[in-house]
């Protein structure tokens, strides 16, 4: 069965026509390093005035999905493990950056991390991800830096 992934622009984090959406862009700072910022918003929190750790989870994970996928290696996330270190207040400036730490056969392995611009570390995270094969892809139009 062939996966059919299409990029229409509405996912919640990086798509650029999701009203709702974060719009994260990227920019490839080195060779399997991407980083990227985000400002939560009030709609973003969990308890008042803090980011809900649901939506740092979200921004790290594409974060290293995009980065994957820049590199040329078509990835979807098999397991991602998160540690939130410090509660973050919405309406501040995020700091994201991915690296993709190595390949081994259908398993990419990754890593992620959030701070503040004081350098501060919110959260990190991990992820192995597997490579969805050639042949099974049909895919309208594929992540874009920035």
């Amino acid at each position: 069965m062939t996966l059919h992934l299409e990029d229409d622009q509405m996912c919640y984090v990086c798509g650029k026509k999701n009203t709702q959406g974060l719009k994260l862009s990227f920019e490839k700072s080195r060779k399997h390093h991407l980083i990227s910022e985000v400002t939560f918003r009030k709609e973003h929190q969990g308890y008042k005035n803090i980011v809900h750790g649901g939506m740092m989870a979200a921004v790290l994970d594409d974060i290293m999905v995009n980065l994957a996928w820049l590199e040329g290696l078509p990835v979807m996330t098999g397991e991602l493990t998160v540690r939130l270190k410090k509660a973050v207040p919405t309406g501040h400036r995020v700091l994201l950056e991915g690296v993709l730490e190595r390949g081994e056969g259908r398993l990419v392995y990754m890593r992620a991390s959030a701070k503040s611009l004081k350098g501060e570390l919110y959260a990190t995270a991990k992820a192995k991800c597997l490579r969805v094969p050639p042949g099974s892809i049909k895919l309208a139009s594929r992540p874009k830096e920035g």
